[in-house]
């Protein structure tokens, strides 16, 4: 696995308040900085998204989410290590992200990411990262990097050529709320 060259450069971005697009253990993404409004509003901007719809982050491990969760159920990752699929928690008690990022209610939609070049990149920018459908809003998501818009493409700061040339068929994560120590399926 060839990406340093673009992880340096998406650290570069991230920490700058630039927006990147990647690939995730899903479909490609638009990322920022999960704690800077600025770079957030630019993913809505681009999106053409109304602010008010919040978006997933990624981290690496559950050390990560206890530090933006306030007092998540631990249970729920023992659910997440029996699911294959990708699957993204809808937490209550978002701390210490963009306050634009989170729902009304103070949620935060995070999912753990096991892919290794998003493990690596927020290893190594030591903050959680947005992750948002590489699409402009009700548009459908691209299926691998060859569907993406030349408006999203020219419309990020930096876009990562690791696994450009994938063409398998990506599909979104499963999305849960995790209430009452089961959980509730959202998007299957």
């Amino acid at each position: 696995m060839n990406f340093e060259n673009d992880i340096v450069n998406c650290l570069d971005v991230l920490k700058n308040g630039g927006i990147i697009l990647y690939p995730t253990d899903t479909i490609w993404g638009i990322g920022c900085d999960a704690t800077n409004p600025g770079a957030v509003k630019k993913i809505y901007e681009l999106k053409k998204r109304a602010d008010k719809r919040s978006m997933i982050i990624l981290t690496g491990s559950e050390k990560e989410i206890l530090k933006y969760v306030a007092q998540p159920d631990l249970a729920v990752f023992d659910f997440l290590k029996s699911t294959p699929k990708p699957t993204t928690v809808i937490y209550k008690g978002a701390i210490g992200l963009a306050e634009n990022l989170m729902s009304d209610d103070g949620s935060i939609a995070i999912r753990m990411c096991r892919e290794e070049f998003c493990k690596h990149l927020i290893s190594r920018f030591k903050k959680p990262v947005v992750s948002t459908s590489a699409n402009i809003s009700d548009e459908p998501f691209p299926k691998n990097f060859s569907e993406v818009s030349e408006e999203i493409i020219n419309g990020v700061d930096y876009v990562v050529k690791y696994r450009q040339d994938d063409q398998g068929i990506a599909l979104p994560s499963t999305l849960i709320k995790w209430e009452h120590g089961k959980a509730i399926i959202i998007r299957p």
